[in-house]
């Protein structure tokens, strides 16, 4: 199952306390591929270190690099369908050119795709992506 996963997702996963560390591990034990592109692990890098510090953000940024199933996109279509907050389009035009299974969002102006008949870009919380593996 190749996937996106949004920041505000791998913000909340990254820390073995969370309830939501399982979506983290399953990345790091290969249960799932996680599609990217440069733009995405800048924001990824940026958002970690707002939260916690460089060190942290570092440390996340290079184990994505270095695992196998993190597959690096070329992003060739801008579809600028979210104009609310127009850098998640950098998240749906990574799904689109990765031909993901699904966004992993909590994100509210995702829901836009959902009245778009082309592409078809499914967006799920944490909550559907586990019921996936449980």
């Amino acid at each position: 199952m190749r996937i996106v996963l949004d920041t505000n997702v791998l913000l909340v996963s990254i820390s073995d306390r969370s309830k939501t560390h399982w979506v983290y591990q399953k990345l790091i034990s290969g249960e799932y591929e996680l599609a990217v592109t440069n733009s995405i692990l800048n924001e990824y890098q940026e958002k970690i270190t707002e939260r916690w510090n460089p060190e942290v953000a570092q440390f996340v940024i290079r184990t994505l690099l270095e695992l196998p199933n993190v597959s690096f996109i070329t992003v060739f279509y801008r579809l600028n369908l979210i104009v609310n907050d127009p850098d998640d389009n950098a998240f749906v035009d990574c799904a689109f050119a990765a031909n993901a299974h699904y966004i992993v969002s909590h994100d509210k102006h995702f829901n836009v795709l959902k009245t778009v008949d082309f592409p078809i870009i499914n967006v799920i919380k944490i909550e559907e992506f586990k019921l996936l593996f449980y």
